[in-house]
């Protein structure tokens, strides 16, 4: 299996084939070099898991027996003397961005984002899942790590999972298992799209791969769809941090199977809604940003799934806000229109989630 390593390489017998600027080095032996860009420094701290509560949550990380890791953002337990809810609440499963290539759960850019947004929303947990990274395992491994959390979650919810870590016991007690909804960030939102579709393929409408668990929804914030001809809104919207030309460019194609390009059934917004005409697909909430450099392929997207008839509801976040705004928690702590898109977005999801 090729490696990966966050330190620079030294070694003159290797060369750099792909570079994306301030993020990323693929070495002609295969190896792959991850490096921090200059401001993104707080963004990609490693927050440790923890099982005191802050501000009303717990963050619990596991391995489980389906090869894949997790993160699990739990509401904290009520005072011993406080009633415990009577009912079953929703399960949100993360998958996170950066472009198929790069970031992990444990990163400050999401756990300053998904543990509020467990305290906030009315559900029993949010599980976020460790991808595993492009160029090394490139499409299908993400949405095949997507789909073995699915099953994980069967597996807790019938009983299956063998002795439970305690965080896990008190998810199989309080969720609701036939509520289960798909959440992601940029490529992440790719798949919401794309392990839902293969989830549907391999149920086909009957249930009989997920069993207890029911795909409810999906959310997908600002998702990484892209085609080869640049759009409108990629020559004319502003680069930020998170998002460049470049990183559209280059992450996407280091992210598909060898071969392809943005025009693949993994990226192309007409591509995937017209692959998963015939099947079984949960409504999905379809999140643009207005300023977004991906902002018309994301909009194309939900108008191709109509086409198919697919339940797509797209709202558009107003104003100067970019691609995945919500997740940089220096302009939400410092900025009114970011902090205030930012309310509307949770706002967003809990009706969507409440709803479904």
């Amino acid at each position: 299996m090729p490696s990966t390593t966050t330190a620079p390489e030294t070694d003159p017998s290797k060369t750099v084939v792909e570079e994306v600027t301030g993020w990323l080095r693929l070495y002609s032996d295969g190896t792959v070099e991850r490096l921090t860009p200059p401001g993104a420094e707080p963004f990609t701290v490693i927050v440790p898991p923890y099982t005191e509560p802050r501000n009303g949550v717990t963050v619990h990380d596991v391995t489980t027996a389906r090869g894949v890791d997790v993160r699990l953002y739990l509401p904290a337990e009520p005072p011993a003397a406080a009633p415990r809810p009577r009912r079953r609440r929703p399960l949100l499963l993360h998958l996170h961005g950066g472009g198929f290539c790069l970031s992990r759960p444990s990163w400050a850019l999401y756990h300053n984002f998904y543990a509020p947004l467990a305290a906030k929303l009315d559900v029993a947990g949010i599980v976020s899942v460790f991808l595993p990274l492009a160029p090394e395992y490139r499409l299908p491994a993400a949405i095949d790590a997507g789909h073995a959390a699915l099953l994980w979650l069967r597996d807790v919810a019938c009983g299956d999972e063998g002795n439970l870590d305690p965080a896990v016991e008190r998810l199989r007690d309080e969720a609701d298992f036939s509520r289960v909804f798909l959440i992601g960030d940029s490529s992440g939102g790719n798949l919401v799209h794309l392990v839902a579709a293969h989830a549907a393929a391999k149920d086909d409408g009957a249930g009989a791969d997920l069993h207890a668990v029911r795909l409810a929804g999906g959310v997908l914030l600002n998702p990484g769809f892209a085609r080869e001809e640049k759009s409108r809104s990629e020559l004319e919207n502003p680069p930020s941090l998170f998002l460049t030309e470049e990183m559209v460019d280059k992450l996407l194609a280091l992210g598909v199977p060898l071969g392809m390009n943005k025009d693949s059934p993994y990226t192309s917004p007409s591509l995937v809604a017209e692959a998963v005409a015939r099947l079984h697909m949960p409504p999905m909430l379809l999140v643009v940003a207005e300023k977004d450099l991906l902002h018309d392929p994301q909009v194309e997207y939900g108008e191709a799934m109509a086409r198919v008839g697919k339940t797509v509801e797209t709202v558009v976040s107003r104003g100067a806000v970019a691609h995945v705004f919500y997740l940089n928690f220096f302009a939400v702590e410092s900025d009114p229109l970011t902090a205030e898109r930012t309310r509307e977005l949770i706002d967003t999801i809990k009706t969507f989630i409440d709803r479904y």
